[in-house]
């Protein structure tokens, strides 16, 4: 399914988009589940991943492929930068504007189309800092 394909707006997937783009947690597929489960009791764990799929390939959501990580999703579709704990694995979105310069240097290569991008940036997570210093 490509990006310009029109893309059938079911009930499981307003609400699989509306709580995503609630949370900044990127959640797992599992993790989603057990969300959307709150408001659709009776949707199954492999209709979440295959919506996820279907709203990622349409451009509607992320799919982060981070390293070393289970695939998160991402209801924020503008470029934005992330950061992964090396402790607990959360990852959030990093709330700096994004790198103008890096755009402008893209415009300047050749021998690609550069049609997208992520820059992950890894450290400690404010939680895990905080229960790092209660265990000292």
């Amino acid at each position: 399914m490509s990006a310009k394909t029109e893309l059938r707006n079911t009930r499981q997937r307003q609400v699989i988009v509306e709580e995503l783009e609630k949370l900044s947690s990127h959640p797992t597929a599992t993790e989603l589940y057990q969300i959307v489960r709150q408001r659709l009791p009776h949707i199954s764990l492999g209709t979440v991943y295959r919506n996820l799929e279907i709203l990622s390939e349409s451009g509607k959501i992320n799919t982060l492929q981070l390293a070393g990580s289970e695939k998160r999703f991402d209801g924020r579709t503008d470029i934005h930068y992330h950061m992964r704990c090396v402790r607990c694995g959360r990852v959030e979105d990093l709330p700096i504007e994004p790198i103008q310069a890096i755009d402008a240097a893209l415009k300047n290569v050749p021998e690609f189309e550069v049609l997208s991008y992520r820059i992950e940036f890894v450290g400690i997570c404010a939680y895990c800092k905080q229960r790092e210093q209660r265990e000292t």
